[in-house]
């Protein structure tokens, strides 16, 4: 009997080889729940129907396994982050690359969209979250606290806010307008492997390897409950669309969970594996999951499945009376206050629009076209992403549900064609040209540019610099669309007007700041309050006055400077470059043959203060110097100005090696 309810309640849809080699990420889209997108180890990102055989569209343009992909609310647009850090966003309607952006250090482990704005956020290897305007091409801020990689992040459904899950058993929650942190949760005691936002009220869920499932009041900031002593991992989590209950995905069930108290509602047996995301459709639940380079699609009929404490089946692994049931519409808790809006989707970014476009630099425009968009089904691309009313266009078709298979018949299992046998038809770029209003300065990379651009954010700045909070809301739709155009462009020209205006004075008042101390004599209290202000900028002017004069450099100096050196060397920034290079060369040539002999000489006898002092500096020096030597190292092979001073550089530490 309980086969026979789990066949109707559950099965397997498709299996599909979705690359040539293995698949090393997948995503459904949430809108429709039929459209699902798969990154893989050959580097492309491939765009499937769920329940057809043959891929949609193949994107290419990563030169490294693609681990990361998203596909934004409309599933209009798709994120794809590799295993080198790099980013690329493509238009699925256009069937073309819209960004590439650069500035991870590592694997790009978690991405998601705005709900509203054209914002992007990416979580990484490198332990740093990044939000980027995918407009403008920029990386609007970077926030730092987790210690391991991160590997979830999700906005908030009011679109204020960004909570992220992360190796280092933590979930933080970032306030976006701000710029800063929450609050961090603790209390999981492993990798936190997802978070999810509760679709109406403050409550946020998080499932960990500790095999926990907690939920976060975020209003309190406390842990609401915790469901404990699962048999598996959490690998993903979904909060029902109504809000009444919590799917979570192991390797052979669906569990259902309520959380105030915590119970288990329902089990399903679903034999998926390494389930991997879930999404909600007609009443239907959808879960893919990946096996080599196999993936597999699954249904399972939510109107079979109990979602609350008075349903078919009754609690599961739960003795305890129940508490009344919450009325329909009613909370525990307060809701997400949605801006009113006549829009009802976010707005799209005109490409065509002649006072939008300006030229991108030669080295993106490379990488841009580079990447491709190979169609490989025209049939389904077109029913899909070009109907004859795009405006209206609702992708893959959602009118109907997923038939479930006769019960005595074994499900048929289709194998697509791989993307390798498959006819590529290209579809001709159109020009690279970027629509954005205003220049932006260049994106970090690894590699170091030849150009010194303003920085767009200071280091001491704990917000980011032109965004507000109505940045982060959906646009009201209320003018002609030459008027918002117009609109627009004066106001991206005014911020940018703005965002200067306050570096400027920023940096001003640090300097007076640091002059302040400078005019008293105590040259080391003055190089410590320029340190404490964390703005490299600011670092750069004071060691530019301080390498013109060398008597000024002393033991204790080097100590405090060579870990700003060491963030000089690897800027974007050319000048940047250029200052710490000249402030290395002089303390090598002025302490290194000091500091080599200190450390080299016979321990003394006796007690010397002094000279334990002395020795401790050098040691100090010593460690941070043979940090750069490794940066120098790397960077000796560059050509060009930069290339000659490196050279040099690593010449004279060739004490190090």
């Amino acid at each position: 009997m309980a086969a026979s309810v789990a066949t109707k309640t559950s099965w397997k849809l498709q299996e599909i080889t979705a690359h040539s080699s293995n698949v090393s990420s997948l995503v459904l889209g949430k809108s429709s729940g039929r459209l699902l997108a798969t990154g893989g180890e050959d580097c492309r990102v491939n765009i499937w129907s769920v329940n057809k055989p043959n891929c949609i569209i193949s994107l290419t343009g990563h030169t490294t396994p693609v681990e990361s992909v998203r596909i934004n609310t409309n599933e209009e647009l798709i994120v794809a982050g590799s295993q080198s850090g790099s980013i690329r966003v493509w238009d699925l309607e256009a069937a073309k690359i819209l960004r590439t952006l650069m500035g991870h250090k590592a694997n790009i482990c978690s991405l998601d969209f705005h709900p509203f704005g054209s914002f992007v956020a990416s979580g990484s290897l490198d332990t740093n979250i990044k939000l980027w305007d995918v407009r403008r091409k920029g990386c609007v801020f970077r926030y730092k606290g987790h210690t391991q990689a991160v590997r979830c992040l999700r906005f908030s459904p009011d679109g204020k806010w960004l909570a992220s899950a992360s190796d280092d058993h933590t979930v933080k929650l970032w306030d976006l307008a701000a710029g800063k942190i929450m609050f961090e949760f603790t209390g999981h005691t492993g990798p936190v492997n997802v978070v999810e936002f509760h679709p109406n009220e403050y409550l946020l869920a998080s499932g960990s390897a500790d095999r926990t499932v907690r939920f976060w009041d975020l209003e309190k900031f406390q842990v609401v409950s915790c469901i404990e002593e699962e048999a598996t991992p959490v690998r993903c989590v979904l909060f029902n669309p109504d809000g009444c209950c919590l799917y979570s995905g192991y390797q052979d069930s669906l569990r259902v969970y309520g959380w105030e108290p915590e119970r288990c509602f329902d089990v399903v047996l679903v034999t998926w594996g390494k389930v991997a995301d879930l999404s909600i459709c007609n009443n239907q639940l959808i879960g893919v999951s990946v096996s080599q380079s196999t993936v597999s699609s699954f249904v399972v009929d939510l109107s079979r499945v109990t979602k609350s404490g008075s349903g078919l089946h009754g609690p599961i692994k739960d003795d305890r009376p129940l508490a009344q049931p919450t009325p329909t519409g009613s909370s525990l808790r307060r809701i997400y206050d949605r801006p009113s809006t006549t829009c009802s989707k976010p707005q799209r970014v005109k490409h065509n629009s002649e006072s939008e476009r300006r030229s991108p630099s030669s080295e993106d425009d490379r990488d841009e076209k580079e990447s491709k968009a190979e169609i490989q089904n025209p049939e389904d691309y077109k029913e899909i992403f070009q109907p004859k009313n795009s405006i209206t266009r609702t992708p893959p078709r959602k009118s109907e549900p997923f038939p479930a298979p006769p019960e005595d018949e074994p499900v048929i299992v289709k194998e697509a064609a791989k993307p390798s046998q498959v006819v590529d038809i290209q579809t001709p770029l159109p020009n690279q040209e970027n629509p954005d209003l205003v220049q932006r300065p260049p994106i970090a990379s690894s590699t170091p540019v030849t150009r010194a651009e303003p920085s767009v954010i200071p280091a001491a700045r704990n917000a980011p610099i032109g965004l507000k909070a109505s940045d982060f809301l959906p646009a009201v739709k209320n003018q002609s669309q030459c008027e918002i155009v117009d609109e627009e462009a004066m106001s991206q020209i005014r911020k940018g007007h703005e965002t200067m205006c306050v570096v400027l004075t920023s940096r001003h008042k640090n300097l007076d700041t640091v002059r302040a101390m400078w005019s008293t004599g105590d040259i080391k209290t003055s190089v410590d309050s320029a340190v404490a202000i964390n703005d490299l900028s600011v670092i750069v002017d004071l060691l530019n006055i301080v390498n013109q004069k060398a008597s000024l450099w002393k033991l204790d100096l080097c100590t405090i400077i060579l870990p700003q050196i060491e963030k000089l060397l690897q800027s974007k920034y050319e000048s940047y470059v250029q200052t710490g290079c000249t402030s290395l060369k002089l303390i090598l040539q002025r302490f290194l043959p000091l500091i080599t002999d200190i450390l080299a000489a016979p321990p003394s006898v006796g007690v010397d203060i002094t000279r334990e002092e002395r020795l401790h500096k050098c040691k100090l020096c010593y460690k941070q110097l043979k940090n750069i030597s490794n940066i120098i190292k790397n960077k000796s092979g560059l050509s060009g100005r930069h290339g000659s001073a490196f050279r040099e550089l690593h010449l004279l530490m060739a004490v190090f090696e």
